[in-house]
């Protein structure tokens, strides 16, 4: 026999559209939102790890200062170790102010994606990065100024080893927007002479290492090898090459930071659900309470009230899955390459996404649900039809003070009778205000990083050289450079940049001790050191370690950096007194040949980290804005929803009594408005601790360190956002205070 409590489900589902209608638009939304995400990040992540035999990825790079001779060509074929030139230059637009790496046309490895027109054929054409061209408002068909040279665009395409445009391996961040990567026929490579040519080799193994442990041995014996042969100036196998992993690393993170955002929000709707479900058991306590008695099982029951929460979850879910699949997927996808030069991607269906978006809701749905009103319906049917309950009901209300004013007891009663689901709304305002914090506080944390860094510069030119040259420069500085790697077991390591500095700099503010070192405060931060402690550093393509103690921290917010006087630096690496490799100067060094230059380092290459986190991650955080200001919408409306519909015979009562609709809004309204400031007031502090933590998370897995940062505008703009969502919110609880009837209290009297 049909069970006749089937007939109820649509009747509620009418009676209480509303409130209904808002949860499935809200889960239907952020399933296929993060759905989207997943979809799209799956077929990329594919994409991605097909590119490594489609297109023939290197299994490793190195630079040399000079052309490789035959004794290390042969070095290479008695390892069975593939060699092959990838030479580049690095060469400036004209147009606009970026630097293009330029490679003649691959056909042997490190294959390029053409995107859309096609490869250069011509000593005048050229094929650029996609992303690149995209920043730079660059199209098939375009002029690009390089130098001397007018080159015709042909073609935008992804080189497969430049997923992320990493212009150096030791960046904190790559730039796609003053950095690209080209190529062109050997005929016009030629054409630029040698010049500021770098001797690039990629390496490929016959035998590929099984997995990061081995390639790492490998890496380490034939960088042995190489070094025995020839001069090293940069050394990247792949498993450690920014430009190849740092797509596929950042990929699969997307995946479970999104994940874990749509499981918190379902347990808050989850329990928004259950405490809409207890309000309804309260108001047909009675109707329980004689179908139990007549036969009706606690089982029964429960299913009844479990099916709309889930009803509701399934289709939303299904639903959001459709949309991810469609709408979401491509909004995803355009994100995806907004960061990152991939190849065309071709969507799969993602089993995964689906078991995250559906089946884990549905079941977090179910069994929260579940175990509320499980314990909620074990009461007797004599005490549903006397509504008795809470076993743990006091007899008599809590008492306050006589000397409190009426209107303010009343507040607090009305608080105190609704507390679950005050306590509530306090936890959907604390996760909104931390998503919230995250839109808003984010960007203006890297304008602070980008402000700073200009701010506070060593010098507006920063020179290494690949040999000691003089200048006429006469506001140039000589100083010290080289390159060690961090050791340490909690972080990754990463590459710190130590500078030998002359007495007295014009432009480094630090009175050296003898053999005393200072670290940068980004150093110190990011590696919780301070003075007095040990920094332990190894060489880079040596197998040497050195260890030094903290003398200060140096204000140097631009990178991990180590400071010591240029005597000292020379006595540590074993160079002659009066050795140095790079100039600091005010003004740019014109008499320098560019080809002696290994880096220039000005405000934009310092800056790039801030540039490109700001152009990649820019709509993320709009999008992450508009979901902190739904959600705290959604939970605030739903819950006081609640609480009126809760209160509505109480509310009939003080209107039979002659309050107004203003002085009961006064009470009710007004009894959410002082718990909802409060919340605002007690979590954004909480928030901005718990921010604090997922940025330090976030920004420890990238080279280099941003200090988290949150103005107090970001906390005012929170705050309005918050006074003026609620304040809509109000307006709709006060046009429901009105619609109470009087009667109400009167129909209800037991």
């Amino acid at each position: 026999m049909r069970n006749p409590l089937i007939k109820r489900i649509p009747k509620e589902l009418k009676g209480d559209f509303a409130k209904y209608i808002v949860l499935f638009t809200f889960i239907t939304v952020m399933v296929g939102f993060i759905s989207g995400f997943l979809v799209a990040s799956g077929s990329m992540t594919q994409a991605y790890d097909e590119s490594f035999e489609k297109y023939h990825i290197e299994d490793g790079n190195f630079e040399l200062l000079y052309q490789a001779d035959e004794a290390l060509e042969e070095v290479f074929e008695q390892e069975k170790i593939n060699l092959y030139e990838n030479f580049y230059y690095d060469k400036e637009t004209k147009d606009f102010e970026s630097t293009i790496r330029i490679f003649q046309n691959r056909e042997e490895v490190n294959l390029v994606c053409v995107m859309e027109g096609e490869l250069p054929a011509k000593e005048h054409e050229i094929a650029i990065d996609r992303m690149y061209a995209e920043n730079n408002g660059l199209e098939v068909g375009d002029v690009l100024e390089i130098g001397d040279k007018s080159l015709t665009t042909t073609g935008l395409v992804a080189l497969s080893d430049y997923s992320a445009l990493y212009e150096s391996n030791s960046d904190m961040m790559f730039d796609a927007l003053k950095f690209g990567v080209a190529v062109v026929t050997k005929e016009c490579f030629d054409t630029f002479g040698e010049g500021g040519l770098h001797y690039s080799y990629s390496w490929n193994y016959d035998e590929r290492p099984a997995d990061d442990m081995e390639a790492k041995e490998k890496a380490e014996e034939l960088l042995e090898l190489i070094v025995e042969k020839a001069v090293i100036t940069n050394f990247n196998p792949q498993y450690a090459n920014q430009a190849i992993q740092f797509t596929g690393n950042d990929l699969g993170r997307d995946g479970m930071v999104m994940a874990a955002l749509l499981y918190i929000i379902v347990v808050i709707i989850a329990f928004i659900f259950a405490i809409t479900t207890i309000n309804t058991i309260t108001k047909e306590a009675m109707v329980i309470g004689t179908l139990r008695a007549s036969g009706y099982t606690r089982g029964e029951l429960l299913i009844h009230y479990l099916t709309m929460p889930i009803l509701i979850t399934i289709v939303s879910a299904l639903l959001g899955n459709i949309l991810g699949y469609t709408v979401f997927k491509d909004i995803a996808a355009d994100i995806y390459y907004q960061s990152y030069s991939l190849p065309t991607y071709v969507t799969i269906w993602n089993a995964d996404a689906f078991v995250k978006t559906t089946v884990i809701p549905v079941l977090l749905m179910l069994g929260i649900n579940f175990v509320i009103l499980a314990n909620k319906l074990k009461l007797s049917p004599l005490k549903f039809i006397r509504r008795d309950l809470n076993p743990r009901q006091k007899k008599k209300a809590f008492r306050l003070n006589t000397r409190i004013g009426i209107m303010k007891r009343f507040r607090l009663r009305i608080i105190f009778q609704n507390m679950p689901n005050y306590i509530m709304i306090i936890v959907g305002i604390f996760l909104a205000n931390v998503i919230l914090l995250l839109g808003v506080a984010f960007p203006a944390l890297l304008d602070k990083y980008q402000t700073d860094i200009a701010s506070n510069m060593l010098a507006e030119y920063q020179y290494v050289l690949k040999a000691p040259l003089e200048t006429e420069n006469e506001g140039a500085e000589k100083y010290c450079v080289t390159t060690l790697e961090t050791v340490d077991d909690k972080l990754r390591s990463e590459q710190v940049t130590v500078m030998g500095i002359a007495p007295e700099s014009e432009f480094v503010d630090i009175s050296f001790g003898k053999e005393e070192v200072y670290i940068s405060d980004s150093y110190a931060e990011k590696f919780s050191l301070g003075k007095g402690d040990t920094l332990v550093m190894q060489a880079e393509y040596e197998d040497k370690e050195y260890q030094f103690t903290v003398a200060g921290v140096y204000h140097y917010p631009a990178g991990i950096a180590v400071f010591m006087e240029q005597e000292y630096f020379n006595e540590v690496f074993e160079y002659e007194a009066e050795y140095f490799n790079g100039y600091f100067a005010s003004t740019e060094i014109t008499d320098i040949e560019e080809k002696y230059i290994a880096t220039k380092i000005t405000e934009d290459d310092l800056t790039k980290t801030s540039r490109q986190l700001t152009h990649s991650l820019g709509s993320m955080m709009d999008m992450i804005l508009v979901l902190g200001v739904v959600m705290y919408m959604m939970i605030i409306y739903l819950l006081t929803k609640i609480i009126i519909e809760k209160n509505a015979q109480s509310i009939s009562m003080t209107k039979i009594l002659g309050y107004t609709n203003g002085e009961i809004s006064g009470l009710y309204v007004m009894a959410t408005s002082l718990v909802v400031i409060g919340a605002l007031a007690l979590t954004i502090p909480l928030a901005d601790r718990v921010m604090e933590y997922v940025c330090i998370w976030m920004l420890s897995e990238y080279s280099g360190w941003i200090p988290y940062y949150a103005p107090i505008t970001a906390y005012l703009k929170m705050i309005m956002l918050g006074v003026v969502s609620y304040a809509i919110i109000a307006f709709t609880q006060y046009r429901k205070v009105k619609r109470i009837p009087m009667d109400m209290a009167l129909k209800n009297v037991e």
